[in-house]
């Protein structure tokens, strides 16, 4: 079998043939039409539509190639007419080279401010991967799957935030929003992701990792711009979770996040924390006991939700939020990976195509028991 050109997404397509002779077989159109009216009519101004046509859809070479014949097909139909040397055809002549040259430039400086683009996006691609690490689909006895929505499509990164990481016999998760959206907001979201897999893997409490990301997140003030009124704003929601594998329950610190929802048999609940603790960055506000693990029941078949505000904030064109937990009750199956498909095309359908804020999705669901292949 012939092997399939592989074609990268991120670089911009050429247009088709049919779309590149579109304006020689305009030119030939003119040409055509021109020669075949009285005299009197001149159709050669008309021309200069083929240079104009061929700036939107191809590059200035072609643009250049194109109107080189406008002006050569210009020429001749003037020397025809007995033109030559008038003033008409002078100005006519001086118009569509000048007109030319614009397209051209514009031409290159599309091409060229897409190119930018395209470079653009390819580094927010890699910067995200690099942030947001990808979640394998198996940990311990999970199964898990996840979706990332920036609200700045262009940088495809904002301030939403989750990880997962293994420890023993326990999966550690967390899921975090940064106050405030898009690049701004990343390097707080680095921060708090490089001081979770730090503390995840280390053989210490929930609570104890919760409180060292507070830690974290107030850390370093000398590396803060502390002289704008953002300073001593800044903090970051976040739910830190622990699923032991000979367990059925989850261990949760809401750190001011939206709570958790579980599926069970068609029914969602919310594992609402009794005693919630604050934003991380805001500890200090705190008592030193205010970040307290609390355990819900997690059995095998069930699918744990996790989101951002950037989901249950959106809002559709009426101005109405998006109902998550309705929503992820009319899903009907037990896959994590469907679920958040689901969730994410209802979710842009919702809103319009367009989110006002990052959102980020993370469904697991906890298999049958049985010993984790690999761990």
């Amino acid at each position: 079998m012939r092997a399939r050109r592989r074609v990268d997404p991120a670089r911009p397509r050429r247009p088709g043939r049919a779309l590149r002779a579109l304006p020689l077989a305009l030119v030939a159109a003119i040409t055509v039409a021109d020669l075949l009216t009285p005299a009197e009519i001149q159709l050669s101004p008309l021309l200069i539509i083929a240079p104009a046509l061929t700036a939107t859809v191809a590059g200035p070479r072609f643009t250049g190639l194109v109107g080189a014949v406008a002006i050569a097909d210009q020429v001749f139909l003037d020397v025809r007419a007995h033109l030559l040397g008038s003033r008409l055809f002078q100005s006519q002549l001086a118009a569509l080279v000048i007109l030319t040259v614009y397209f051209v430039a514009s031409a290159y400086l599309r091409e060229r401010n897409r190119e930018k683009l395209v470079l653009v996006r390819s580094i927010a691609e890699v910067a995200q991967r690099a942030l947001l690490r990808p979640i394998p689909p198996r940990l311990g006895p999970l199964r898990l799957a996840r979706v990332y929505l920036a609200a700045q499509q262009e940088a495809q990164i904002g301030g939403d935030l989750y990880a997962a990481a293994r420890a023993g016999t326990v999966t550690r998760l967390l899921i975090g929003d940064v106050r405030g959206k898009g690049l701004p907001s990343v390097s707080d979201a680095a921060l708090l992701l490089g001081a979770f897999r730090e503390a995840a893997r280390h053989d210490i409490g929930l609570a104890e990792i919760a409180r060292y990301l507070d830690e974290s997140v107030r850390a370093d003030p000398a590396e803060r711009d502390d002289s704008g009124p953002e300073f001593s704003e800044n903090f970051i929601t976040a739910a830190v979770l622990e699923i032991p594998d000979d367990r059925p329950t989850v261990d949760v610190v809401d750190c001011g996040h939206p709570p958790p929802l579980l599926l069970r048999d068609g029914e969602i609940t919310a594992l609402q924390a009794a005693r919630p603790a604050p934003p991380l960055g805001l500890g200090e506000l705190a008592p030193a006991t205010a970040h307290q693990a609390e355990s819900f029941e997690f059995r095998a078949g069930d699918i744990l939700l996790l989101y951002t505000d950037g989901v249950i904030e959106a809002r559709c064109p009426a101005g109405r939020f998006y109902p998550l937990a309705d929503r992820a009750r009319a899903w009907a199956g037990d896959d994590p990976e469907d679920l958040v498909g689901f969730l994410r095309a209802d979710l842009l359908a919702y809103v319009g195509g367009r989110l006002g804020d990052d959102a980020a999705l993370l469904a697991l669901r906890r298999l049958p028991d049985q010993v984790p292949p690999g761990r």
